[in-house]
């Protein structure tokens, strides 16, 4: 099954920026899939379509078959969960068992059934300990496992997440990949950290000037040098592919 179609989007922001030019992309269910491109290149722009928080200017957008338009936004941002770079976007309640619950309650889910999808989120993230805490009282890479699972509450069926490497401490970086290898979602993961992109998605796509420019296996993309330069991407020094 296709679990996210985008055909043709385009979009101008309303001081007439044209961020999107005609973005085409097809992502199967299961798969993950690394969203690369220098600052400015669309890539936030293009997420903030899958869940409908834009609207595109041109083209269209379908979730599992669904289109995303004003009249299914519920059922869209239900389908697709964004996890945002900073934790402190989605981390406001008293503590994490309350943070977790808030989304899942907001859809509908009351009692038992609530705390048994509190418990399986934390459980899938490794925080299940750190329920009664407060989220500003955790690690930079504890409130990032914690984010991931109040999005993972509301049991989305696309799993995006907006840098989620950034500013991690390389134990908390690797934490959280095998977190991510561990779930079974589909997911789309915008990052500049292009080692972290190869660990966990085995495809990427490469956005430049709102448009994709290339797309297929990540280390093909990462091993294409002059790919890279031409879009302002670089691995770090010393980083090798083999």
């Amino acid at each position: 099954m296709t679990a996210l179609l985008v055909e043709s989007l385009a979009y101008a922001y309303p001081d007439g920026h044209q961020a999107l030019f005609g973005v085409d992309l097809r992502v199967e269910e299961g798969e993950r899939v690394a969203v690369l491109g220098p600052n400015g290149a669309g890539k936030t722009t293009l997420v903030l379509h899958l869940n409908g928080v834009l609207t595109a200017g041109a083209g269209r957008i379908e979730v599992a078959g669904l289109p995303v338009a004003k009249a299914n936004l519920k059922e869209i941002r239900r389908r697709v969960g964004v996890v945002f770079q900073d934790p402190d976007d989605q981390l406001f309640m008293p503590t994490v068992r309350d943070d977790v619950a808030f989304g899942p309650a907001n859809f509908g889910l009351r009692g038992a059934d609530l705390d048994a999808r509190v418990k399986q989120a934390l459980d899938a993230v490794g925080m299940a300990e750190h329920a009664d805490r407060s989220p500003m009282h955790l690690s930079g890479g504890q409130r990032r496992r914690v984010a991931l699972a109040t999005v993972l509450a509301c049991e989305p069926e696309i799993l995006v997440l907006d840098e989620p490497s950034a500013n991690l401490e390389p134990v908390a970086r690797r934490e959280l990949a095998e977190v991510l290898l561990g779930l079974d979602r589909t997911m789309l993961m915008v990052t500049h950290d292009l080692p972290y992109a190869l660990q966990v998605c085995p495809r990427s796509v490469l956005i430049d000037g709102g448009v994709i420019v290339a797309d297929g296996p990540t280390r093909d993309l990462l091993a294409d040098t002059a790919l890279l330069a031409a879009h302002r991407l670089e691995l770090p020094f010393g980083f090798r592919l083999d």
